[in-house]
């Protein structure tokens, strides 16, 4: 086994500093970050491929490049099926969400629950979207890629590599905001790609072949793409996949302020969409190099499981140790790969922090502090991303320091995302949906999802439900005793306290972690459809752009007539307050002056 060496401490290097060098950039070219606007939306002029190439390189985090290789080798290739939910979570994106958010022009999406229901909701998915971010994505992304790949493999020390993410992700989203977050996107997905492809070309050269990589993985039961059974408990099926990870991964891609903020900052409704499919060209590509790195691993450690004979002591350190095994004799292709699954990390973590300053600043102090000017807007905007950041490396530390404990509280906090997803979903396609109503329904699929959650934290799913494959340690050079089986360590400590599991444990709490997001999804939904129906939701009026209509589909249509009247539009507001949104301006000028009124009622 090889070690890091001098160049892959230069290339890793490099990769940082390359990052704060296009933070530096952004934050003097074209006279700098002069509006909150210019801050947190790129003054909306991004075009569809850098928007489109930064939403892939958010998507591709440390986990992708870690986690999915090894959940190919554990559990097969059916991880294949997400390509159909990335197909079905773009086109809900695109044609469901963004026509709605785009013509309000908003910053952050929270913007429209207050325009669409009232103040209160707006408040309360705000605050949980900040929950959900600053503790979910920061010390989650951060903390394993210090740990598992830094530390472990190439002797880097823990705190130098959760102060190094966090400073260089704080100082690049400080000065140069979204342009700078976006375009440090666009450089770190092709690091990332490099590292995938490194590892894909080399073990194909070290297998003599992709067919022996095919043929190993066929005869080893990985090439399982297809499983029909609709058992909701199993942990990965067809049904699981296609149908939780849809609302799974909608819930991000439709909702989620880290990534609807960027594709709403194109400077026109057609750039935006035309970034989400060409997004999905990215996702592909990332599914396909992410399941060959996991077949190359199996196919290679097929008759010695590392993991099993205790040479990593968890799955996704399997990753680092294949690159550091089979290209040792290669100085700076290590740092190549560490670089790219640092990259998958800095690209999550500096998407959140420019996130929840937009939310902050547009949901917390804007609506409070109306006389603020767009100068001190941009300043606080700035001063909210150094806030995240520090916050982030203090949630990394918190991680490192309590363990698996925080891990599992962090991981349920995650599942808000069904409910908020459920909430969106009631306003643009429920005419009659009210604020009490969607209100009723948000604490319902909140309160199921943690339900839920916390049971299976405690209670995890038995083997049986989560079908771990043959691993196999015949062909090792060591005396392991025992550990010549291939079922889950874990499997010992279920099976002694199973006669301990309540009922619940077996069937609801063994619900496929896919189906969370749906259960709060749809929870969310039904309840807040009947509670609107029961309190008058009928008799409301509700703006038609507010919802989804049949113009916002037929435009798709017609795309480069409506392209040639928004160039040639003029807004009727300031210059300092203009923007390239075509709605932006006549849409805020609109909520002025009736901003005490939602659908018509006072507040």
């Amino acid at each position: 086994m090889g070690s890091f060496t001098v160049w892959d401490y230069v290339v890793f290097a490099a990769m940082l500093l390359v990052s704060a060098i296009i933070g530096v950039y952004y934050a003097f070219v074209g006279g700098g970050q002069k509006t909150s606007k210019d801050f947190l939306m790129a003054g909306r002029s991004m075009s569809a491929l850098p928007v489109a190439l930064s939403l892939t390189a958010s998507f591709m985090s440390a986990v992708t490049v870690l986690g999915t290789p090894a959940e190919i080798y554990r559990y097969g290739a059916i991880f294949c099926i997400f390509a159909i939910t990335y197909g079905l979570v773009v086109l809900c994106s695109a044609e469901i969400f963004l026509p709605v958010f785009y013509k309000l022009g908003i910053t952050s999406t929270y913007e429209y629950l207050e325009l669409r229901f009232n103040k209160y909701l707006r408040l309360c998915g705000t605050v949980l979207f900040i929950i959900q971010t600053a503790s979910k994505s920061q010390s989650c992304s951060v903390v394993p890629v210090a740990t598992r790949i830094l530390q472990l493999v190439t002797g880097f020390d823990l705190w130098g590599a959760v102060v190094a993410t966090g400073v260089v992700c704080t100082f690049y989203c400080t000065l140069g905001g979204l342009k700078a977050v976006v375009w440090t996107d666009v450089f770190q997905v092709g690091i990332m790609v490099a590292g995938f492809s490194s590892v894909i070309i080399r073990a194909v050269v070290v297998q003599e072949g992709i067919e022996r990589i095919i043929n190993d993985s066929y005869y080893g039961g990985r090439l399982n793409f297809w499983d029909f059974n609709p058992d909701p408990l199993q942990r990965h099926t067809f049904w699981t996949i296609v149908i939780g990870g849809t609302f799974t991964w909608t819930s991000i891609y439709g909702v989620n302020q880290s990534q609807v903020q960027r594709y709403i900052s194109c400077k026109s409704r057609f750039h935006a969409k035309l970034s989400l499919y060409i997004n999905l060209v990215g996702l592909w590509a990332i599914l396909a190099c992410a399941v060959l790195c996991g077949l190359a691993l199996y196919s290679i450690y097929k008759d010695c499981d590392p993991w099993s004979a205790k040479q990593v002591s968890a799955l996704d350190q399997l990753m680092p140790y294949l690159v550091l095994d089979i290209l040792h004799d290669f100085p700076g292709v290590p740092g190549l790969f560490v670089a790219s699954a640092y990259s998958g990390t800095l690209s999550t973590v500096s998407s959140s922090i420019n996130a929840l300053a937009a939310v902050t600043v547009e949901d917390l102090i804007k609506p409070y502090f109306r006389s603020l000017s767009e100068k001190k807007l941009s300043w606080i905007s700035m001063g909210m991303s150094l806030f995240y950041g520090g916050i982030c490396i203090a949630m990394a530390a918190l991680a490192s320091l309590l363990g698996a404990l925080l891990q599992a509280a962090l991981s349920i906090f995650g599942m808000v995302g069904g409910p908020l997803l459920g909430l969106f979903a009631l306003g643009i396609l429920c005419s009659f949906a009210n604020g009490i109503g969607a209100f009723v329904g948000l604490v319902s699929g909140f309160v199921i999802s943690l339900w839920v959650g916390i049971g299976s934290q405690i209670y995890p799913p038995l083997p049986e439900k989560t079908k771990p494959l043959y691993l196999s340690t015949a062909g090792c050079n060591i005396s392991l005793g025992n550990l010549t089986s291939t079922e889950n360590p874990l499997t010992t400590v279920f099976s002694t306290a199973t006669a301990e599991r309540p009922a619940l444990a077996d069937n609801w709490y063994s619900l496929s972690y896919l189906y969370f997001s749906t259960l709060g999804t749809l929870i969310t939904v039904t309840v807040g459809i009947i509670i609107s129906l029961l309190t008058g939701g009928l008799k409301q009026n509700t703006d038609c752009k507010f919802l989804l209509t049949k113009e916002d589909f037929l435009s798709n249509f017609s795309w480069s007539k409506s392209e040639t009247e928004v160039l040639n539009w003029k807004p009727f507001t300031m210059a300092d307050e203009g923007t390239d949104n075509p709605a932006f301006s006549h849409i805020e000028m609109d909520v002025a002056d009736s901003k005490n009124k939602v659908n018509g009622l006072h507040m």
